[in-house]
C-alpha cells in the first residue's frame, strides 16, 4: 500500500512515555482521581442524585458491582488517573441502567420488539472479527451498534437535541477519542476507533455488571473467578432487553453482533438467540496472544505508572487458554445448520467470498447494494492504513513454544493454520 506507515515496535510498554499534551491531561486526571474511591454505595448514590432517577431494575447486579469494585481496589493497581477512569466508567454504566429502566417503565411496549435471527461473530481479537464485523455493518440491510451508542444507549430527556442538531453523545465520544488518540498514538494500528465504527455488545453486557470486559482494565483474578463461576443467562437476557430498546429507538430489523466473550458462553448465547447464525473465527492462538496482550498492556498506561509486563502476560496467556478451552469443549452446542467456522487465512485471502458464505448460511441477501456498501467501506478504510505493530511474546515472559504446545488441543481440533 502506497504511503502505508512502517511497522513500529512499542518500546515503552513497561515505563510509558507521553507527549506533553497527553501528560498534562493525565496529571490533571491523577489529581482529580486522588480523592475518589470505588465504592458501590457512593457510586450509585451519585448517579441517582445526578439523574433524579432511582430505579436500577433487577437488583441482582449489586452483588456483582461490589465484587468488581473490591477487585479493582485491591488488585487493579490503579493510579489516581486510573481510579478516575474507573469511577467515570462505572458511573456511566449505572447511569445507562437508570435511563434504560426509566424508558422501559414509560414505554413497556418496547419489550414486544423481536430480535430476529441476528448474525453473531464469536472470536478472539486479532482473528479477523473486526474486519468481518465492519464489512457486514456497512450493509444497510443490517443493524449494528455504533461506538457512540454503545457508550450511551439512551439519552436523557433533558438532553434531547432539536431536529437537525447534533447528538451530544456523539460529541462526547469524539472528545474522548481525541484524548485516546493523543495518549495512545499507536492504538489505531491495533484497533481503529471512530465515533461511528461498529462496536461490540460486550459494552452493553457491562451495564448488567457481568462480563469479562472488566478484565481488560487490569488483571483482576477475583472478578474473573467470580464471573466464570456464575451462570450468565440473566445477563444475556438483559443484553437482549437493551437490544430491544435500541431497536425501538433507532430501528433495524436484523442485527450483526460481535464479542470475544461469546467464545466461552455458547450454551447461554444459543439460549438467548436460538435463531441466530453463529460465526466462529479462528487464527493461530500464539499470534493472537502476542497481539492481544500487547494491546492491553499498551492501554494500561492510562491507568498506572508502571506496567508489569510479565504479570500481564501470565494473566492473559492463561485467560485466552481458558476461553479457547471452553470454545473447544462447547463448540458442538451450536447447531451445525446455523454455524460457520471462519479461518483467518481463508478470510484474508478473499474477504468478500467469505462474507458471501456467511450470508448464504444466514439466508441474508448478498445483493448489489450490500456489495457496493462493503466495497465503499474498504475503499474508505483500507486495511493496514495506519501501519502495523510488531509483537514479541518473550517481552511478556511467555514462551511461544510452550504456548503452542499448551494450545495444541485447540489448533488440532479446528485445523488452525500455524503462523511463524
Amino acid at each position: 500500500m502506497n504511503g502505508r506507515p512502517a511497522p513500529v515496535r512499542i518500546d515503552d510498554l513497561a515505563e510509558p512515555r507521553f507527549s506533553a499534551e497527553a501528560r498534562a491531561i493525565i496529571d490533571f486526571m491523577e489529581d482529580a482521581g486522588s480523592g475518589l474511591t470505588l465504592e458501590p454505595e457512593s457510586l450509585m448514590g451519585a448517579v441517582v442524585a445526578e439523574t433524579g432517577l432511582d430505579d436500577f431494575g433487577p437488583d441482582d447486579f449489586v452483588e456483582r458491582l461490589e465484587v468488581l469494585c473490591r477487585a479493582m481496589r485491591e488488585e487493579g493497581d490503579f493510579n489516581g488517573a486510573g481510579v478516575l477512569q474507573q469511577h467515570v466508567f462505572i458511573s456511566g454504566l449505572l447511569k445507562n441502567r437508570l435511563l434504560l429502566e426509566n424508558l422501559l417503565r414509560r414505554h413497556p411496549e418496547i419489550l414486544e420488539e423481536r430480535i430476529v435471527a441476528p448474525i453473531i461473530i464469536c472470536g478472539l481479537p486479532r482473528t479477523g472479527t473486526t474486519h468481518l464485523h465492519n464489512l457486514m455493518s456497512a450493509d444497510p440491510a443490517l443493524r449494528s451498534l455504533p461506538y457512540w451508542e454503545s457508550l450511551e444507549p439512551v439519552l436523557a430527556e433533558s438532553e434531547q437535541p432539536e431536529p437537525g442538531a447534533p447528538d451530544p453523545r456523539q460529541q462526547r465520544t469524539e472528545a474522548a477519542l481525541a484524548f485516546l488518540h493523543s495518549a495512545l498514538p499507536y492504538f489505531d494500528r491495533m484497533h481503529e476507533m471512530t465515533v461511528d465504527h461498529a462496536h461490540e455488545e460486550i459494552q452493553l453486557l457491562a451495564i448488567d455488571f457481568s462480563t469479562m470486559f472488566f478484565e481488560t482494565t487490569a488483571p483482576i483474578p477475583t472478578w474473573r473467578d467470580y464471573y466464570l463461576s456464575h451462570d450468565q443467562a440473566s445477563s444475556y437476557a438483559y443484553l437482549l432487553r437493551i437490544l430491544q430498546v435500541l431497536q425501538w429507538l433507532r430501528g433495524g430489523t436484523r442485527w450483526v453482533l460481535k464479542s470475544p466473550q461469546h467464545l466461552e458462553q455458547f450454551p447461554t448465547l444459543l439460549q438467548t438467540f436460538p435463531d441466530a447464525t453463529f460465526v466462529v473465527t479462528h487464527r493461530d492462538p500464539v499470534a493472537v496472544t502476542a497481539s492481544m496482550v500487547t494491546m492491553i498492556a499498551y492501554t494500561a498506561r492510562l491507568t498506572r505508572d508502571h506496567v508489569d509486563l510479565e504479570d500481564m502476560g501470565q494473566y492473559w496467556g492463561d485467560r485466552l487458554e481458558r476461553m479457547l478451552g471452553r470454545c473447544a469443549a462447547e463448540r458442538h452446542v451450536l447447531p451445525a445448520q446455523q454455524t460457520i467456522d471462519v479461518h483467518f487465512d481463508e478470510f484474508m485471502a478473499d474477504d468478500l467470498a467469505m462474507v458471501g458464505r456467511v450470508y448464504e448460511l444466514a439466508c441474508q441477501p448478498f445483493d448489489e447494494r450490500a456489495r457496493a456498501a462493503m466495497a465503499a467501506f474498504m475503499t474508505e478504510h483500507p486495511r493496514g492504513r495506519h501501519g502495523a505493530v510488531l509483537y514479541d511474546l518473550d517481552e511478556f515472559g511467555l514462551d511461544p513454544g510452550e504456548r503452542r504446545a499448551a494450545l495444541a488441543f485447540y489448533t488440532d481440533q479446528f485445523g488452525v493454520t500455524l503462523e511463524s
